[in-house]
């Protein structure tokens, strides 16, 4: 059970506020993990700045990541959330499992992607040379390698959030992994 509450727009700075007024026009609420790290000053301007950063990546690629490294890291909150934001990127939900799996059979680019990112989480960043000049030959640059790093520790942050702090998850469940034939 959390011990950590989701603090509420009053409960939390002013900085946060305009934080929590500028999510509520943008996505039509605050996320209770975005919420989570206003308990810090500063933890949700820095942790939001450096998630929409500018990058490599298209939102579609991103995705990719996103599901692959949140499925390693078992995390139910933003497997929840990028389930949803995979389905609003255009990926079916058969796609979806297969990206949580590491793996789209679908699209060779976005295969080697799905796999390296899996890797990188697996391995805690000493990824296996094979799934990198996989990830080359499929057409990734090195400028794609580096932002797709940076994205792993994007999401593995907000992993470890979650997963320290067990809030509520305010998205539509997503189906446990193995439940599911892909």
């Amino acid at each position: 059970m959390s011990t950590f509450n989701v603090p509420k727009r009053e409960e939390v700075s002013n900085s946060n506020r305009a934080i929590f007024d500028n999510l509520e026009k943008a996505v039509g609420f605050v996320p209770n993990l975005y919420a989570t790290y206003a308990h810090s000053e500063n933890a949700l301007a820095n942790y939001l700045a450096l998630s929409n950063a500018k990058t490599s990546l298209s939102a579609k690629q991103k995705e990719v990541v996103n599901l692959a490294v949140s499925q390693v890291n078992d995390c139910s909150y933003c497997l929840a959330a990028h389930t949803a934001i995979g389905k609003m990127n255009g990926f079916t939900d058969d796609q979806i499992l297969e990206l949580r799996k590491g793996q789209a059979s679908f699209d060779a680019k976005l295969d080697a992607l799905a796999k390296l990112a899996k890797n990188i989480t697996e391995n805690r960043g000493a990824t296996d040379q094979t799934v990198v000049d996989d990830f080359f030959e499929a057409g990734w640059t090195k400028e794609n390698l580096v932002d797709t790093i940076v994205l792993v520790g994007d999401k593995t942050i907000s992993n470890y959030l979650h997963k320290t702090t067990n809030v509520p998850v305010d998205f539509p469940e997503a189906k446990p992994l193995e439940t599911v034939e892909v």
